[in-house]
């Protein structure tokens, strides 16, 4: 497996990667600290709980670190111009190079970015046609463990046997309910967001719309694009992924191959 690392240098996205990296690394550990341990060594919780809470975490750090460092779709300097695509390629007006129609410029990182949907400062990168299957991926396990996280808080109170063996005097014991109150409102507010980003996400992808084509408009002035994808769905989210092994749509540490199928949704480079 080879995966090529793509870095963009721009302090206030490290600030907004950092937020978001603080508010996993506060619920990968609190929660464990607080809820999970302590009821699995006493007892209360099967050992399946706490390793589908660590799993959750894990690939959602793994997708946060694919997403944030894999190449969005990034043109080349010389691109490879096949003869019989030569009137889907455009000039850029920005950095006077030749590209595929659909594609963007970032003033952000500063080149153009293949059906690029966005620039996201929390991932720090663009969201284009290389990583957008590891956008979605983000989205999707920032809800799983959010919700995770939610369950437990509330479980805490609510439904799980009180501890016995609990230290009084450690500091996560006597500030519980605060550690807990924050972690709940993180919850909240990432699972809230995400399932929306999540939804407006899938949305474009299976009408064929980028965010950028629809906060420009661009449905009826882009020739086709935006009007609804005619394949099934089954068939577009297996062009983003890069494969029709759906049960590899879940995995972020992979790389990703363009399928050979004709459709309107990909463009060659």
């Amino acid at each position: 497996m080879k995966l090529r690392l793509h870095f963009v240098v721009d302090p206030m996205g490290w600030f907004c990667m950092s937020v978001v990296f603080a508010i996993w690394l506060y619920n990968s550990f609190f929660v464990p600290k607080l809820v999970l341990l302590p009821h699995f060594y006493e007892g209360h919780i099967h050992w399946a709980l706490v390793v589908s809470y660590y799993l959750a975490s894990a690939f959602c750090m793994a997708a946060l670190f694919r997403a944030s460092t894999a190449d969005p779709g990034r043109l080349p300097t010389e691109p490879h111009i096949p003869h019989s695509e030569r009137e889907q390629w455009e000039m850029c007006s920005k950095c006077n190079m030749m590209r595929p129609k659909r594609s963007h410029h970032c003033s952000r990182c500063g080149h153009c970015v293949r059906r690029m949907d966005h620039h996201c400062p929390w991932i720090n990168n663009c969201v284009g046609e290389d990583n957008h299957w590891l956008f979605l991926q983000l989205c999707f396990y920032t809800q799983v463990l959010s919700l995770f996280t939610l369950a437990l808080d509330f479980c805490q109170y609510y439904y799980f046997q009180s501890l016995t063996t609990l230290d009084q005097e450690a500091f996560t014991a006597r500030h519980e309910l605060a550690l807990i109150r924050v972690s709940a409102i993180m919850g909240l507010v990432m699972f809230g967001g995400m399932s929306s980003l999540f939804y407006t996400q899938l949305a474009g992808i299976l009408t064929d719309t980028t965010t950028i084509e629809k906060m420009a408009n661009f449905s009826n002035k882009i020739g086709g694009a935006g009007g609804g994808s005619k394949e099934s769905w089954q068939r577009t989210l297996a062009e983003v992924f890069g494969t029709t092994w759906k049960v590899l749509w879940f995995i972020p540490l992979r790389s990703r191959q363009p399928l050979t199928f004709p459709h309107h949704f990909r463009t060659h480079v």
